[in-house]
């Protein structure tokens, strides 16, 4: 039976994303194969990070006796546990939950998109501040939809210079969500909102990690 390394599970708010304020199940996996230059979960990276063995059924119940409906799966990147179309058909048997995976962009969606429609992927474009461009599958975005997000971190104006390229480049507006937000410290989000004027990017949402703000920055499980 398949076992899931997972590092934490708990109910929070959405920090980010289209559902960002509407509570949320996280289920956090270890194990992770970039290194983003501004990752906040290096703890969780490592493949034998501390984490908890947990099958899909186990995983189910803990989600099912929280009561709240949106499940966000994160890492670490989850799509690269063995048996993960299984724990998500299994997640979306029940028909009001809703599954959200956000994954890092390097990893190939097509094994995962005809689940369910209650699945929607998050999905990162890594711009060059984060030192991990060159693993970005571009061939992704050919499979999202309306439902799905693809989100730039930018952390300085050759990011967003970068991230608009790809916005237009791919007509990712007319696809999909869109979001670009600030890396945490790095740069300030008066510069992200000027960015949108400059280049009236429509349809483009600047979003900040609201659970960020919240709580201190370097606080888990929230």
């Amino acid at each position: 039976m398949t076992q899931f390394s997972v590092a934490e599970t708990f109910v929070s708010i959405n920090g980010e994303g289209v559902r960002a304020g509407q509570l949320s199940v996280f289920v956090r996996f270890t194990g992770c194969n970039l290194r983003c230059s501004y990752c906040d979960t290096q703890w969780a990276n490592d493949a034998q990070a501390p984490h908890t063995d947990m099958t899909a059924e186990q995983i189910c119940q803990a989600v099912r006796e929280t009561g709240v409906r949106n499940v966000t799966l994160t890492g670490g990147e989850p799509l690269l546990r063995a048996g993960m179309a299984g724990l998500l058909r299994q997640l979306t048997e029940d028909p009001q939950r809703r599954v959200e995976i956000e994954t890092n962009g390097s990893v190939d969606l097509a094994p995962f998109t005809g689940i369910s429609p209650a699945i929607t992927f998050t999905m990162d474009y890594k711009l060059p501040g984060s030192g991990m461009e060159a693993h970005m599958r571009t061939d992704n975005f050919a499979l999202l939809t309306a439902r799905d997000t693809v989100k730039f971190v930018a952390g300085s104006r050759a990011d967003l210079d970068r991230a608009l390229e790809i916005i237009r480049g791919y007509d990712l507006t007319s696809r999909c969500h869109v979001y670009l937000s600030p890396v945490f410290g790095q740069i300030e989000p008066v510069e992200l909102v000027a960015f949108l004027q400059e280049h009236a990017l429509n349809d483009v949402t600047m979003q900040l990690q609201m659970h960020k703000i919240i709580w201190d920055p370097d606080q888990r499980g929230v």
